[in-house]
Parts: C-alpha cells; sequence; structure tokens
C-alpha cells in the first residue's frame, strides 16, 4: 500500500490572484509556469523555469506543498514525498 502524505493538514491557502513569479519580475526574466506555496501564499516558477523559485523557497522555508496555478490544472506536489498528493 502506497504511503499517504502526512503534509496535508498544513494546506493553508488553496488560491492566488498573483499571477507572475515576483523573484523572476524583479530579476527581469520570464518562467514558464506557476506554483503556489499551500502553506504561506509565496508563488515560484515550476522546474522547467530556469530559476526554479518554487523549489528555492521550499529549501528555504521547508514548506512542503504546492500546487499548479495554470489555467485546468489543480494538482497538488508535495517535496517532502517527492510525489503528486493528490488535487484540490
Amino acid at each position: 500500500m502506497a504511503k499517504q502524505c502526512t503534509h496535508l493538514d498544513e494546506i493553508r491557502f488553496k488560491t492566488t490572484n498573483k499571477h507572475v513569479c515576483e523573484e523572476c519580475v524583479k530579476m527581469g526574466d520570464k518562467w514558464v509556469h506557476l506554483r503556489l506555496c499551500l502553506e504561506c501564499g509565496h508563488v515560484g516558477c515550476c522546474d522547467s523555469s530556469k530559476n526554479k523559485h518554487a523549489t528555492k523557497h521550499f529549501h528555504g522555508s521547508h514548506h512542503p506543498l504546492v500546487r499548479s496555478i495554470e489555467p485546468g490544472e489543480s494538482w497538488v506536489w508535495c517535496y517532502v514525498d517527492n510525489e503528486m498528493v493528490g488535487e484540490l
């Protein structure tokens, strides 16, 4: 039986009005896709983006869960468990 993610109770944010990676904007860079930290609401660029700000946020904050905020996507990724753990 697959291990169930134990971090789902840390979800504080499910949506955002932000649709930019603010760190990329400050750098004058572009991003591919955006991810929302479900614990603090930080929006960062995905690992397909040059700067990988969502993953960098995880390494600095240890907030385990992000979701895609791309249109039509609602999947949730757990960095700690290194797997997709559901949808919102």
